[in-house]
């Protein structure tokens, strides 16, 4: 699967959970740290290192310079409730860019673009799926058989984007409706299956004889690779 690789290091449980699904949701591969002990295995595989300043053990300045040493081409992020324009200057003197929190997603996701951009990094290549064309980022899905576009509603293109990002594997009912419908699923709900169905009529060349979102039989669906 085509996407963006970011390290994301952060030690609050509840924080990081939400921010890791946030940019997941947004088309980006996440490896995310609870500490940045490891964080220069993971620096070779990534395109931008998001870090919060409060750490256990290395706080992210130490990190933050760390990975800028060994990788002076990696953008970096650095979060924190911090808001002293001393904790600013110090951790600008390394990094690309620093966000205060609370922030809104939207910001974050906008102030990543800007950095990947400015790294030539913010163009991951389509994903070719059969018939298909997938730029994720984009939310743009084109037929190469006829070169139009597929529109999605909502909930399609949550869907297919879920399964997606779990490329290969096998999701059940109960995982997907949740992810999607953020509430859990009730045994013998139809609901799942109608979106899949009319999801199929609008990406696979043959709905009844489907290639691209495979069914399995008392479990849930998979996207092949």
């Amino acid at each position: 699967m085509n996407s963006i690789h970011l390290l994301y290091i952060e030690d609050d449980p509840e924080i990081g959970k939400w921010v890791n699904e946030t940019l997941q949701d947004r088309g980006y591969r996440v490896t995310w740290l609870t500490s940045g002990e490891h964080a220069l295995e993971h620096a070779d595989s990534c395109r931008l290192a998001i870090l919060d300043v409060m750490l256990p053990g290395l706080d992210g300045f130490t990190v933050g310079q760390r990975l800028k040493k060994q990788h002076p081409n990696l953008p970096i992020l650095m979060l924190s409730a911090r808001t002293s324009i001393d904790d600013k200057l110090q951790g600008l003197e390394f990094a690309d860019d620093y966000l205060t929190k609370p922030f809104h997603p939207d910001e974050l996701a906008a102030r990543i673009e800007v950095l990947l951009r400015r790294s030539g990094s913010a163009s991951p290549e389509p994903l070719r799926l059969r018939h298909l064309l997938v730029h994720e980022r984009e939310n743009l899905i084109i037929d190469q058989d006829t070169g139009e576009e597929i529109l999605l509603t909502g909930k399609q293109f949550h869907i297919f984007h879920y399964l997606l990002r779990h490329l290969g594997q096998i999701m059940t009912k109960e995982q997907i409706y949740e992810a999607v419908w953020g509430e859990p699923y009730l045994e013998g709900d139809k609901t799942l299956m109608v979106h899949i169905r009319h999801l199929r009529e609008k990406i696979e060349r043959d709905p009844a004889a489907p290639e691209i979102i495979e069914t399995i039989r008392g479990i849930g669906y998979r996207v092949r690779a």
